[in-house]
């Protein structure tokens, strides 16, 4: 019985392995094969954008996403060959894919947002920009999230849906940046010997940019004073320390060359009141009547 029951399994082995065994055979070939050629093909692309100076995050996203569709592919030809039908995977990948869309729609938004941050650059890590209120340096671009440092050390991460969407003022894109100081002068003042010492000032530091070069303009006349404006040109990094340190020097040199800065000043007219029959005043009049 059980030599019967041993060829028996002896030959249906041997059936099954006649019928499977070289769609196993190449099966396992091919995924060998796959497996290797993606591999090849990933380092193919990573030195190419290495080599394109493409942004980390979004080679590293793409390479991702080149993988994960080329063994999809590899999955799809290995379990064709074995014989399972193509609908079936075409169901399980739609239905996977239904799934995942669902589930991760409100960061759907912000994956395309850092997609076309990542490919159109408004701004790179390192750039001071200003979006949605908020002032500070990027420190890091995710695909989904975006992260700045405030001055005040603060960490402010930003969906990357919003800001794609929204205004950004990038403060360090150009290789120079105006710094404009306002000041306040009596109208008595002398406008060109207070161009020739602002101007002279400004100059005398060492981060302000030859060119363009420093320059002083009667802005506005106020009501009480001459308003004017002082322009100097600074690499952006520099923009805050000089901005602070000019203000500083500029009241020096205004108050060693005697210029003054003009006081609030409000002027009183007293219009004494009217007598009564041309003699003395209205308050004296009463004041008599009242002690006869």
């Amino acid at each position: 019985m059980t030599n019967v029951d041993w060829g028996s399994f002896k030959a249906w082995l041997w059936g099954l392995m006649s019928t499977i065994g070289p769609k196993l055979l190449l099966s396992l070939l091919l995924l060998g094969g796959g497996a290797f050629a993606i591999r090849l093909l990933s380092r193919l692309l990573r030195k190419a954008f290495r080599r394109y100076h493409i942004e980390p995050s979004l080679a590293s996203f793409f390479e991702s996403l080149f993988k994960f569709a080329l063994y999809a592919l590899l999955i799809v030809t290995v379990g064709t060959t074995l014989g399972i039908k193509t609908s079936s995977f075409v169901a399980i990948i739609g239905a996977a894919g239904i799934a995942i869309g669902l589930a991760l729609q409100g960061s759907l938004a912000n994956f395309a947002g850092g997609v076309l941050i990542l490919i159109f650059k408004p701004f790179k890590v390192g750039d001071l920009i200003h979006v949605n209120g908020n002032l500070g340096k990027v420190v890091k671009i995710d695909i989904l999230y975006t992260r700045l440092q405030t001055f005040d050390n603060r960490i402010i991460t930003m969906p990357n849906g919003n800001v794609a969407n929204s205004d950004v003022d990038n403060r360090t894109m150009q290789s120079s940046r105006r710094i404009d100081l306002n000041f306040k002068f009596d109208y008595d003042a002398d406008i060109p010997q207070i161009r020739e010492i602002v101007t002279r000032t400004l100059r005398q530091h060492p981060k302000v940019l030859a060119e363009p070069a420093p320059d002083l303009w009667l802005d506005q006349i106020g009501a009480y004073e001459l308003k004017v404006i002082a322009r100097c040109w600074v690499a952006p990094q520099d923009y805050w320390p000089v901005i602070w340190q000019q203000y500083e020097a500029v009241k020096v040199a205004l108050a060693e060359a005697g210029v003054r800065m003009p006081l609030p000043k409000q002027e009183i007219v007293w219009q004494p009141p009217a007598q009564e029959g041309g003699g003395a005043p209205f308050g004296k009049a009463r004041s008599a009547q009242a002690g006869s």
